[in-house]
């Protein structure tokens, strides 16, 4: 009985010191993205989540992340690599972010040069992956979202005539209009009119939706963020212009926008990768856990943060990292694994990684009926 006493509490002390040292050797993960400003929601949601994520993790018992955030208030220059570098002063292992492709750009060429591992949640620009091994994406890049919008108008809307209204000082509006055209015309969707904008002029659109308007559009597609697609939306609504409206993920946060009637994105149409009122039970159990936490339903960009977490898990277990590697070593090791990888996810089942960077993964299309997005 002694001798079975001994083993038992040997087994104990070995248990006891094993998860000691994994929880004193915890992955340090950082993220950056706009925590303050006009695009704060997006940083929110995609750091709200991914605490989620690591908590759910951390319970599980085996692997341990430690979490940071910093606000680079979407910002392209200083305030982008400030927060950067604070998190490497702080230990970074790996990098969840940057939130939004201005910053990331900025951030994407400096992690590069390190040799810092980033997967960015909702980073589209291609630019962040061009050239760069190291960074991989969750979030579909900006062509693919214009090629999917245009091919989806093909073949849903036929005989639509699309005025588009896009950011001309912006990579990731710029980006998706680049291609939405260029796939536009090769599947005979017809532009009818195009109108730009930029940051500084982003409160008035009557010159803009008057020429749609009389263009003939009876589509607007717009490639751009939600902040300036409900002043469009409004004025459209003051004209008496009522197109269907066909947004992208950046419409996403339209519907929690303060002071904004939600009864004019009726009816508004995007392409995403997710949908709070899917059926599924991970999806539902992480909507129900946000919503609990937050007193929210999560956005596209809370549930890329959510599955960019667990993508990160996947690539250290396949790659066998360690805590105690340092960060470039664990960053060779992630790019050479994650074109090996296929993670299941709440933005998308079987998602693989081109050695590029870009994640493959099938959009849907949600609609906007009585104050919530769902499937059509």
């Amino acid at each position: 009985m002694k001798k079975v006493f001994a083993i038992v509490l040997a087994m104990a002390m070995v248990f006891a010191l094993s998860a000691t040292a994994f929880a004193d050797g915890a992955f340090k993960i950082g993220s950056s993205g706009p925590l303050t400003g006009g695009a704060a929601i997006y940083g929110n949601a995609v750091m709200n989540a991914a605490r989620i994520a690591i908590d759910e993790v951390n319970a599980e018992g085996g692997m341990q992340f430690e979490f940071q955030a910093q606000d680079d208030e979407a910002d392209s220059g200083d305030k982008a690599i400030n927060a950067y570098n604070t998190l490497l002063d702080w230990g970074m292992q790996v990098m969840i972010g940057t939130v939004t492709s201005g910053s990331g750009i900025t951030v994407s060429a400096q992690a590069a040069e390190d040799r810092m591992f980033m997967l960015t949640p909702s980073g589209s620009s291609v630019d962040m992956i061009d050239g760069k091994d190291n960074v991989f994406q969750v979030c579909f890049t900006d062509p693919n979202q214009g090629v999917g919008s245009a091919d989806y108008m093909a073949e849903n809307f036929a005989g639509a005539k699309v005025a588009v209204i896009y950011r001309n000082d912006d990579a990731y509006s710029q980006g998706i209009r680049d291609t939405f055209v260029k796939e536009a015309e090769a599947k005979g969707v017809e532009v009818v009119y195009e109108g730009t904008f930029t940051n500084d002029t982003a409160t008035d659109f009557s010159v803009q939706l008057t020429d749609a308007q009389a263009a003939g559009a009876d589509m607007l597609f717009l490639p751009i963020y939600y902040q300036p697609a409900s002043v469009i939306l409004s004025q459209a609504n003051q004209m008496g212009y009522a197109p269907t409206v066909f947004g992208v993920d950046g419409m996403d946060g339209i519907l929690t926008l303060e002071n904004f009637d939600t009864s004019l994105a009726e009816g508004v149409m995007l392409l995403t990768p997710f949908s709070a009122d899917a059926d599924d039970a991970r999806t539902q159990a992480f909507v129900a856990e946000y919503q609990n936490r937050y007193g929210e339903v999560p956005n596209q960009f809370a549930a890329d943060g959510y599955d960019a977490v667990y993508i990160v898990k996947a690539a250290l277990e396949a790659a066998g990292c360690t805590p105690d590697m340092s960060f470039e070593d664990i960053c060779e090791a992630l790019v050479a694994v994650m074109p090996t990888i296929t993670v299941d996810g709440i933005t998308g089942q079987g998602m693989t990684w081109a050695a590029s960077g870009e994640v493959s993964k099938a959009p849907m299309a949600v609609v906007i009926r009585d104050g919530a997005y769902v499937t059509p």
